[in-house]
């Protein structure tokens, strides 16, 4: 059992990088954006020189994360991870936040050195009117570089976590070269929605605010094999 989560995502898109790995979709935008796991990959890297370069965090620091599911929050956790960072489950005292624009009050309740906000925008656009006290994460991010090499051993907690989305997988049904459909509404845990299908060696569609009458033909359209509602 891999106990970096940083190695576990490295390994998923070794084989093909280019192939879509996390498709995302949003029934109340229409929003579909597909991301291959070298662009995912990109995201990533920015993230994890974000928080070194600029937040100057790393191995034993803690972040928090008060975003939904979302292919930028995969972004921002997975970035999270390769830093060394531990990502908080509740709130309190960290040292970088972040935080989706409609949950300032949920983001409230924790304490943060650098808060960092998301838009969520479909074309990932910088906002237009950032609020007090937060920076806006995808204009800062994308000054950052498109490689990082991971520290070589993960935070505290990576082996546990990888343990427990191992476990989900398999009570999912998850398996190697699966193409998963996930409603988020079902399972908005990113346990089940990243970690699983990572872990597995599986590609995940990935549907907030899911029309139930358009799933069948997104199975279809997109490949699905073990659609998760």
């Amino acid at each position: 059992m891999a106990d970096n989560i940083a190695r576990v995502f490295a390994d998923a898109i070794a084989t093909d990088p280019t192939r879509p790995l996390l498709t995302w979709y949003d029934d109340a935008t229409g929003e579909r954006t597909e991301l291959s796991g070298a662009t995912l990959a990109n995201w990533v890297a920015k993230t994890a020189n974000l928080l070194v370069d600029e937040v100057a965090v790393g191995p034993g620091d803690v972040a928090g994360v008060v975003l939904p599911p979302h292919w930028q929050t995969a972004a921002v956790l997975l970035g999270c991870w390769s830093a060394g960072l531990t990502v908080a489950d509740t709130p309190g005292d960290v040292d970088v936040l972040f935080a989706a624009e409609t949950r300032l009050d949920e983001a409230a309740a924790w304490s943060a050195g650098e808060r960092y906000v998301l838009a969520l925008h479909p074309f990932a656009l910088p906002m237009r009117q950032v609020p007090a006290g937060y920076a806006d994460y995808v204009s800062e991010v994308r000054a950052h570089g498109d490689h990082f090499s991971p520290y070589a051993s993960g935070g505290p907690g990576e082996a546990a976590l990888l343990g427990r989305a191992a476990a989900r997988a398999t009570e999912l049904g998850i398996a190697p070269g699966d193409r998963v459909l996930i409603d988020t509404g079902t399972y908005p845990d990113p346990v089940d929605w990243l970690l699983a299908p990572l872990t597995a060696g599986a590609t995940t569609v990935l549907c907030a605010n899911a029309d139930p009458a358009r799933l069948p033909s997104r199975a279809t359209t997109e490949r699905v094999t073990r659609p998760l509602r």
